[in-house]
């Protein structure tokens, strides 16, 4: 019997994007991922949690400090990188654990204070873990224990109102380039939730023109539907966005997808006009020294930061509500884990 709740990892307050994009995995790496992690780490359960702001793993252990010294360990084996990478990471154990998981699923440790992509990402997460056989009963409570904790705290606070997505904050910085945005044209390329989101939210403020390009075509071409937008196919991205104001890009991509030379050649082509873009991927999109070009303005993950920090300010007192909300669930999931090790203790 696994006698202690563990989780660690690095997210965007501890990392750069920089940082964070060299440890992240992918959606189909994960399975394999969470079979080394659990035999590395020392875990008899576990959950592997990666977004575009945070690689975390969860995990029930009788070896706690096993699993905090092997995670940088892991994350460098995993990813083939340099053994003197300093890999900034935080560590909890049992109640802090649990009390993290619970403030995660409910937007209060995101960039932007109050999100709701965190929600459907962590239970994406755990979906994996449990399909893989990689979670058992101290990690399946705890995960639907703090969706619905955070279920509550939506319904019960204001910490989600107002521009509280990543697509949202994005639409903010677009409006400081362009002022308003009618008559602007878009390209989303990955037409996932956050590029979706995105997408409605430069609609809401006068964007007459759509277009989303996808690998996978179909899902592309639904995406443009619902939205009104026009679909086209991934091979063709390029030329089609040499007369697009704003790119927006939330792909899977392992590599860059725009680079330098890429755009070079795309701008020869346009018109002399601002070119923004948003790279909202993890590992990145676009190349960075892009942004040296005249006329392109690149923003990543990390940049929507500042603007994040302003409704944090405005939410304290949701935080506050949020945390005193979370209390009863976090005893309720203490009180039942004691009970579960009770009989171990007496017998031991």
């Amino acid at each position: 019997m696994s006698a202690h709740l563990v989780c660690g990892g690095l997210t965007f307050a501890e990392a750069p994007v920089e940082v964070r994009e060299r440890v992240a995995f992918l959606p189909h790496d994960i399975p394999e991922a969470l079979t080394e992690m659990k035999q590395e780490l020392g875990l008899t359960e576990a959950v592997l949690v990666s977004t575009c702001n945070r690689v975390e793993y969860f995990g029930a252990t009788n070896t706690p400090q096993r699993a905090a010294e092997s995670w940088p360990l892991f994350l460098k084996n995993y990813h083939v990188l340099d053994t003197d990478v300093v890999l900034p990471s935080f560590q909890y154990q049992d109640e802090q654990c649990i009390a993290h998981l619970f403030e995660v699923a409910s937007g209060l440790k995101s960039m932007v204070v109050g999100e709701t992509e965190i929600f459907g990402q962590l239970k994406s997460a755990y979906e994996i873990a449990q399909k893989n056989g990689a979670t058992g009963k101290w990690l399946n409570r705890l995960f639907q224990s703090s969706f619905a904790a955070a279920k509550e705290v939506r319904t019960h606070t204001g910490i989600t109102r107002g521009s509280v997505s990543v697509g949202s904050v994005a639409v903010e910085l677009a409006e400081k380039i362009f002022g308003a945005l009618e008559g602007r044209t878009v390209m989303i390329m990955g037409a996932g939730d956050t590029s979706e989101k995105t997408a409605r939210s430069l609609q809401s403020r006068g964007v007459r023109s759509i277009m989303v390009a996808n690998r996978t075509y179909d899902r592309a071409e639904k995406l443009a539907g619902e939205l009104g937008g026009k679909a086209i196919h991934w091979d063709t991205w390029e030329s089609e966005a040499i007369d697009v104001d704003i790119i927006i890009s939330s792909t899977s991509a392992p590599h860059y997808v725009l680079t330098r030379e890429k755009l070079l050649h795309m701008l020869r082509q346009r018109e002399p006009r601002p070119l923004f873009l948003i790279d909202l991927a993890v590992p990145r999109d676009f190349e960075p020294s892009v942004n040296l070009l005249d006329d392109v303005y690149l923003y990543d993950i990390d940049d929507l930061q500042s603007i994040a920090q302003r409704h944090l300010d405005e939410r304290l007192t949701e935080i506050e509500r949020s945390r005193e909300i979370l209390k009863p669930h976090i005893t309720r999931y203490t009180t039942w884990a004691t009970q579960q090790l009770e009989p171990h203790n007496r017998h031991s």
